[in-house]
């Protein structure tokens, strides 16, 4: 062999011996991310495969049974004989309390439309003559009225409305409802309460008429004065008459505030403080209506029945009396 073939043999030695040890290196490389990585590789596998087998077991759980469950069955005649029940609150509440509750404040709210708001039963007068001009005065005069005046007469009438009615005695009903309408001091006052009473008891038709309370509004036969329609509605409806005669006598005493409240002027906070004081005077008069007869009616506010006279011939107004 020539001497000048020498080098490039030798050269060619170690390119190959070169690409011997890369490759081998390579392999070691790739064997050792193999093994590092096969862990990794059979958590994945794991997972896909609890992931593939889960979900069929997931599809047949959620799908509905043709046939109910005899839990299921137990827990539905539960809730039907629940349902039967009386439904009480947390504070012990019935169903039927609660309706009679909500007829309530429905029927005796500001809200309720029988025109109250216009009426002012002789406060309008008693403003502009002085007797009236502050809190004070205002919560001394409506005491009078309520203890003594057309806030007893009232409650004694819508007593004795509620149980004739709720006794269906037509007679006894025809008869209170005849001397309601008569009894009364002006004829200003007259037409407050009728006006208002004929406008309860139109809506309490329309919208919550019940069974016998078109007999027992044909047994009046004739004018149907506010405490009258709101103790024969009641009754109709099955309401206690206790609840119903401090309702009303509650929602008569908040309209009369509210008409001082606009004629004195007063403010709210004094409006609520003269409610506020007259509490007892609503709670006395509405236990004395209740033991109440028919013999015991009888009126000593002289001055505000002179009041509600006077507003007939008052040159301004803003009330009807």
């Amino acid at each position: 062999m020539p001497a000048a073939a020498m080098p490039t043999r030798g050269k060619a030695v170690r390119t190959t011996t070169r690409r011997m040890i890369i490759r081998r290196t390579i392999m070691t490389i790739t064997v050792m991310a193999i093994i590092t990585m096969t862990p990794v590789i059979t958590m994945t596998s794991i997972a896909i495969m609890t992931t593939i087998t889960a979900i069929p077991m997931l599809m047949t759980t959620n799908k509905p049974e043709t046939r109910p469950r005899r839990h299921a069955v137990e827990q539905a005649g539960a809730a039907d004989k629940t349902a039967a029940r009386p439904i009480e609150g947390r504070d012990g509440m019935e169903a039927r309390e609660s309706a009679a509750l909500y007829r309530l404040m429905t029927w005796l709210s500001p809200s309720f439309p029988v025109g109250a708001f216009s009426y002012s039963s002789g406060i309008e007068w008693a403003t502009e003559a002085g007797d009236i001009g502050d809190a004070a005065s205002l919560s001394d005069w409506l005491a009078a009225m309520l203890a003594d005046g057309s806030g007893f007469c009232d409650g004694v009438f819508l007593a004795q409305a509620h149980r004739a009615a709720s006794a269906r005695d037509d007679t006894a009903l025809r008869d209170i409802a005849e001397l309601a309408a008569a009894f009364v001091p002006s004829r200003e006052r007259q037409l407050e309460t009728s006006a208002q009473g004929r406008a309860f008891v139109d809506i309490a038709r329309a919208a919550w008429n019940c069974e016998g309370l078109d007999q027992m509004i044909s047994w009046c036969d004739g004018i149907i004065v506010y405490p009258v329609a709101v103790g024969v509605v009641s009754a109709a409806h099955a309401i206690p008459l206790a609840s119903t005669m401090h309702a009303f006598l509650h929602a008569l005493t908040s309209n009369w505030i509210s008409a001082g409240a606009r004629l004195i002027p007063l403010g709210q906070t004094d409006s609520q403080r003269v409610l506020a004081l007259l509490e007892p005077v609503v709670v006395a008069t509405a236990s004395r209506a209740l033991d109440a007869s028919l013999d015991d009616l009888g009126s000593a506010t002289f001055r505000a029945d002179l009041a509600s006279m006077r507003h007939e011939t008052q040159y301004t107004r803003l009330f009807r009396s």
